[in-house]
Formats: structure tokens, C-alpha cells, sequence
């Protein structure tokens, strides 16, 4: 069993991954935490304390994985108390700068860090399958859309962004270009007279109602369009991948891991 402490835990993921743990016999959860949490309040039947306790309960309850779905600065915060404490640290905070990825990384030199912009083992497929076409395709017109809940913050979506790496480097393999060349310039939406540039990534962000997240890539040319896609019904396929992703880091050595790194040592 696997011992885990959850910051933002009366958030939309926080809830999640307390009522995914609840169901689960892998997992025990050693406590709670959010900024300002209101009196007494309690999610999945656990206590939620103040984030500023965190450091006090780390040392207190010694919990084996600390799993995060905050902010950034909030995540910075967290990983370098979970770092302080000897504590491995799951998170899938997104919008990270580079600072901020680097402020990770350097709590990854002291503790396991796994950083993932998506937790669901069908992105991990879908991005299999995207590397693959792009690379049997490379020439063809691409087009990513992606539509996430009205109050997300950042934009695109981290998975998305993950979605946009991934087909830059395909590209590059398939086109074997030295020159770096097969990295597509980046179009934010259209308006007006605009005129596709060869080898651009078409990039639209829809927020909308309560939408837990969809991504789609279209392909197109030589009469024949292909379209990869993958819906999220539910924020609790999240909150199993990260879980899952605790589970895994737990006992590993300092240092920076990756969700591919999960489905592969559970494969």
C-alpha cells in the first residue's frame, strides 16, 4: 500500500483523486490540503488542513508520495517542501514556465519527481499513434483542436502542447533534417486573410460548459483526411493515472520520471 498526501484538496482534481483513492485497497491517504480551506471542511471523509501546515505534516505522517493538482507557483512550493522532507512528489500541474520547470527539477535532484501533462493511459495511446502517423505522413496539412471546462487557465492545454512536441520531433525524425527544418511554425487560430504557410501546425482552443478534456489532430491531404482523437468523460481517469503514478514512484531513487515511464514498468 502506498501512503500519499494530496494538496489542492478541494479542487476539481484534488476531489478526484481523494474519492479515487477512496475506492482503491493500493492506496491510503495520510492527509489533505488546501489554501484556506473552509472550517471543518472534509472531502471523501478526509480532513482538509491549511497548505501551510504541509511541511509540519510531512514530518509528522511521513507519507511516501506526495500527489499535486495545483498551480504553478503552489506546485514550486510543494515540491520543494515534499524535497526538504525526503518525500517523492506526482504532479500534473500545468503551465509551468521555465523557471518553474527548473525549480522542479531541482527538487527532482533530491526525491523522485514525475511530471505529467496528462495521466490517462489512452493519451499515452493516442500519442503512439499520432508519432506514428506524422512519421508515415510527414508532408500532410496539421491541424490540433482542444476543448477543456471554462475555468481552465492555461491555453493550450499542457496536453496539447505534449501533442505538439511529440509531432515536431516525428517530423524531424521522418524528414531527417539536420537543419531542425521540420519543426512546424505554430498557428494560434486564424482571422482575416491568412493563407496556411507550409508545414504550419493549425493550434484552436475552445472553453466551454464543464468539459473534462478533448483533443483532437487532423491530417489532411492527398484526398484523404485522418483524425486522432481522444475524450476524457470523467476527471477520475486523471486521478487513477496519478495514483497509479505514486504507486510506481514510491521507492525509486531521486529524479525526474515520466507517465511513459509508468505504463512501461507496468506493462
Amino acid at each position: 500500500m502506498t501512503v500519499v498526501g494530496v494538496t489542492g484538496a478541494t479542487g476539481a482534481m484534488g476531489r478526484a483523486v481523494l474519492e479515487s483513492a477512496a475506492d482503491r485497497d493500493d492506496v491510503a491517504v495520510a492527509f489533505a490540503v488546501n489554501r484556506d480551506p473552509a472550517d471543518d471542511e472534509r472531502v471523501a471523509g478526509h480532513a482538509v488542513h491549511d497548505a501551510v501546515a504541509l511541511p509540519d505534516l510531512l514530518a509528522e505522517q511521513q507519507p511516501e508520495i506526495v500527489v499535486d493538482f495545483t498551480g504553478p507557483e503552489s506546485s514550486i512550493e510543494y515540491a520543494a517542501a515534499c524535497a526538504e522532507a525526503g518525500v517523492g512528489f506526482v504532479t500534473g500541474t500545468t503551465g509551468l514556465d521555465d523557471p518553474e520547470q527548473s525549480a522542479l527539477r531541482e527538487a527532482a535532484e533530491a526525491v523522485p519527481v514525475l511530471w505529467a501533462t496528462n495521466f490517462s493511459r489512452g493519451i499515452n495511446a493516442l500519442r503512439s499513434a499520432l508519432t506514428e502517423a506524422v512519421a508515415a505522413l510527414p508532408e500532410y496539412d496539421i491541424e490540433l483542436t482542444e476543448t477543456h471546462h471554462n475555468r481552465k487557465r492555461d491555453a493550450p492545454s499542457g496536453t496539447a502542447t505534449t501533442l505538439l512536441d511529440d509531432i515536431d520531433a516525428a517530423r524531424d525524425d521522418a524528414r531527417q533534417d539536420e537543419s531542425g527544418g521540420g519543426t512546424g511554425k505554430r498557428t494560434y487560430g486564424r482571422e482575416g486573410e491568412q493563407s496556411r504557410i507550409d508545414g504550419e501546425i493549425g493550434v484552436h482552443v475552445r472553453r466551454a460548459g464543464g468539459v473534462r478534456g478533448e483533443h483532437e489532430v487532423l491530417l489532411a491531404d492527398n484526398d484523404e483526411v485522418l483524425t486522432l482523437a481522444h475524450r476524457a468523460e470523467s476527471r477520475g481517469v486523471f486521478a487513477a493515472g496519478a495514483l497509479d503514478a505514486a504507486g510506481w514512484l514510491a521507492g525509486h531513487e531521486a529524479g525526474w520520471y515520466a507517465f511513459d515511464d509508468v505504463i512501461e514498468g507496468s506493462a
